[in-house]
């Protein structure tokens, strides 16, 4: 997958190929055409209590998940959900919540190759701009920006992808009784 270059493709001769013409290589394109804050929320409940200076670091967690859709116009949206909650024993520092979306071309792609650009590699694109934003919102709050780690997004598409296939091997549950 790669998107529009500016630079001429050369044949396997060496020599561009006639106009009009694409190379096998290059027929697959994924264009971003916006990407948004969906979702937003940054609550600080003990501020400013919890901002005072010489306390021990809180303990951060991190949950990300990725969604994805096709629109009825042809193209696709892609979500990244990313939380973050900062305790200190059993106080809330700050909640982080954030859906920061693309919205994206896709074209030449067979429709197999759809999930993993969906789920891999548009978050990959957007990973950067909602690590920014998250950073800012607690950065904002008063507390040290939270740079988040880079993500393998091929890591959680398998783990996601493994989950479903066991999910369906185990089969339908038990039936609940009415």
């Amino acid at each position: 997958m790669s998107e529009s270059s500016s630079r001429t493709p050369m044949g396997t001769n060496g020599e561009a190929p006639a106009a009009g013409a694409r190379p096998a290589g290059l027929s697959a394109q994924l264009r971003v055409l916006a990407q948004y804050v969906r979702d937003l929320s940054f609550e600080s409940p003990a501020a400013p209590d919890s901002l005072a200076a010489g306390q021990t670091a809180p303990q951060v967690e991190i949950n990300v998940d990725v969604q994805s859709r096709r629109r009825e116009d042809g193209l696709f949206e892609s979500d990244l959900r990313i939380s973050a909650s900062a305790t200190r024993g059993d106080a809330t520092v700050f909640l982080a919540e954030l859906v920061y979306g693309g919205l994206f071309e896709i074209s030449s792609v067979p429709n197999e190759a759809l999930e993993p650009i969906l789920l891999i590699e548009c978050p990959r694109l957007l990973f950067p701009f909602a690590r920014r934003v998250l950073s800012d919102a607690t950065a904002d709050g008063g507390y040290p920006p939270l740079l988040l780690e880079p993500i393998d997004f091929v890591s959680l598409y398998r783990a996601q992808a493994a989950r479903r296939q066991a999910a369906a091997a185990a089969g339908p549950g038990p039936a609940a009784n009415g």
